[in-house]
């Protein structure tokens, strides 16, 4: 393969998305989301930069593979022209270029820029509705070339957060980031924890010597453990509960979560019973699992 055939292919695989719209509908938020989903996220770029970062994002190829930006009329004297802007970057990279514009009512915007009291970009000495009338009047055209437009006039930003999770995610997003850590509850409760449960009403293998140099960890404690009256209902039910839990935390765009297990000192029950319990949850739609045995290894 020659060199400019593998820069084409390079070039290929990455995506370009300019995020513009009207002051006040959400742009910050739509960022932060996208930057939630990996993508690399240039704010206020001036519409004459367009250029050079699509020339870098060509560049960098599979190193950055999802580059977006946020155009609009912050800018000022360099926001100029930008359909034609547009129009050039699609037209200089075989990158898949999209812009997202975002819109909402004149009194759904008037209603925000009152909340924070702050002026309209374009304001001036006139009023709100001024601002807003002129930024309509300039941004036009670019509406019209927008591949996708969302009206946040009835989203709040969790609703905004999640349709653009919903409409530039790829196949492998994980909704919600979830942390199972077993602790002893004699070295104190973990202070991130969201949510806290007590093994302790299962018996204690430190109380069998063949058992206690083990850890939940090893084969014979957690079978021990798990044979108990009341585990494996405990294991069960939990992640049921906790499913509908995980559903309600993507929806309020929660992407990170700490669940803790603890036993007497987080070395035998918790840590077995968070071993299977993460064997439950890795099932789940959405959620990925990682395990950390707080306190496993010490005296």
């Amino acid at each position: 393969m020659t060199d400019s055939a593998t820069a084409t292919t390079h070039a290929s695989q990455h995506d370009i998305l300019i995020v513009t719209g009207m002051s006040g509908a959400g742009r910050s938020t739509v960022g932060k989301a996208l930057e939630d989903l990996g993508w690399y996220v240039v704010d206020n770029l001036p519409t004459q930069m367009l250029a050079p970062l699509t020339e870098l994002a060509d560049r960098a190829g599979e190193k950055i593979p999802k580059i977006a930006t946020v155009v609009d009329v912050r800018g000022g004297r360099f926001f100029t022209d930008p359909e034609h802007a547009v129009e050039q970057v699609r037209s200089s990279t075989s990158a898949r270029v999209r812009v997202l514009f975002l819109e909402a009512t004149d009194a759904v915007l008037v209603r925000r820029f009152e909340q924070v009291r702050r002026p309209h970009p374009l304001q001036g000495e006139d009023t709100l509705l001024d601002g807003i009338a002129r930024e309509r009047a300039r941004l036009a055209g670019l509406r019209e070339a927008s591949d996708v437009v969302i009206d946040t006039s009835d989203l709040n930003i969790h609703q905004l957060a999640n349709t653009v999770i919903e409409q530039f995610a790829d196949e492998h997003f994980v909704g919600v980031q979830v942390t199972l850590m077993s602790f002893g509850f004699k070295y104190g409760l973990p202070a991130d924890a969201d949510m806290v449960a007590d093994v302790r009403f299962l018996p204690n293998p430190y109380w069998v010597p063949e058992l206690r140099p083990h850890t939940g960890l090893d084969q014979p404690v957690s079978d021990y453990v798990l044979a108990q009256a009341g585990a494996r209902p405990f294991v069960d039910r939990y992640a049921s509960v906790l499913e509908p839990v995980f559903e309600g935390y993507q929806r309020e765009n929660k992407r990170h979560a700490t669940i803790a297990i603890g036993c007497t000192g987080g070395k035998h029950r918790s840590v077995a019973i968070v071993a299977e319990l993460a064997n439950l949850l890795r099932g789940m739609p959405g959620v990925a699992v990682r395990v950390k045995n707080r306190d496993l290894g010490r005296e």
